[in-house]
């Protein structure tokens, strides 16, 4: 039976004051209060994309300091390298998955550091691209893969995972309640046809899970502000093909030894599977005695920064302190 959601009424248009086409980064200022870093310090950022978050890093530890930035997505390397060379300062930027943060500061000389900041969410970049799949705004491939030389596509995994799989992922991960109806959809059209394209995959959802504006009064049709069935499939689909919570409990193991006393970690989840892990690592740290602080909630973004970068919605950031 569709569900029914409420909306309450959009606030006014206003003007952003965000250029269009500009990416930026998700509570920026947030960010800096927390890692403060300082001339001569040598900071990370694990996901580079646009460089928003880099670029401020890198002018705040000057000359003298250093940033060490990774990216999955290799198309993301050569424009956020460029932005960086024109600050001036010494960095490093590497392709590189951050599970693999240990290996790529070894690379460079580096044992520890004095900041790593994680922003877990998709660039703008990847979500504008058709051909990237990420977006089911736009027809394209079901790639999703952040890192489009290697691993299975989210095409491949919606033809070749069983039905129980596929309602497994889509209930745990994207806390969706008709998993089990989505998924037997996707194994009854794949038997036809193999599900390839973005629009296909979001007719099939809500073929299979519709969802029925309610008429509010004076407001015309509207839905509910919160995610609907297609918004949490596809992101399930992302976190799968990309592993993203493995890598993640991975950063999330090494972050201690690579921070040196006082060092700090700051991390950006959009995901409350991710925020449950970010949680519970830097609570169960804290505990332990590896960490002297840790942010008892999370840091939300203002209204103001959610009504010019929507993006921002749903981020939450935490932090935690060595010893």
């Amino acid at each position: 039976m569709p569900r029914k959601y409420h909306r309450k009424r959009r606030p006014p248009k206003r003007d952003r004051t965000t250029p269009a086409g500009q990416h930026v980064p998700v509570l920026l200022a947030e960010v800096v209060q927390v890692l403060n870093p300082q001339p001569g310090q040598t900071v990370v950022d694990c996901t580079l994309g646009f460089a928003g978050h880099s670029c401020e890093l890198l002018r705040r530890v000057g000359p003298t300091g250093r940033l060490v930035a990774t990216d999955l997505d290799p198309a993301n390397l050569p424009t956020a390298t460029e932005k960086l060379a024109d600050i001036g300062h010494p960095f490093h930027a590497a392709h590189s998955n951050f599970a693999g943060l240990p290996g790529v500061l070894a690379g460079v000389g580096v044992t520890q550091v004095d900041g790593v900041l994680a922003d877990l969410g998709m660039s703008s970049m990847q979500v504008d691209d058709a051909d990237r799949g990420f977006s089911f705004m736009r027809d394209g491939p079901l790639d999703m893969r952040m890192d489009p030389t290697r691993g299975r596509t989210a095409a491949e995994l919606l033809n070749t995972l069983t039905a129980d799989e596929l309602a497994a992922a889509f209930r745990d991960l994207g806390d969706e309640p008709e998993a089990e109806a989505i998924a037997a959809a996707i194994v009854q059209q794949r038997a036809t046809k193999p599900l390839e394209r973005t629009h296909e995959l979001r007719t099939l959802i809500g073929q299979a899970a519709p969802v029925t504006p309610l008429l509010g009064p004076g407001h015309g049709a509207v839905r509910k502000q919160e995610m609907l069935p297609t918004t949490r499939v596809f992101q399930t689909l992302r976190i799968l093909v990309n592993r993203e919570l493995a890598n993640l409990t991975q950063l999330l193991r090494v972050l201690p030894d690579l921070l040196k006393p006082g060092g700090v970690a700051a991390i950006i989840s959009f995901h409350s599977g991710e925020d449950r892990l970010v949680k519970a690592a830097f609570r169960d740290g804290l505990r332990a005695g590896v960490y002297s602080a840790a942010s008892d909630d999370p840091i939300r973004p203002s209204e103001q920064e959610k009504l010019d970068n929507p993006r921002a919605r749903s981020a939450k950031l935490r932090w935690a302190r060595t010893r």
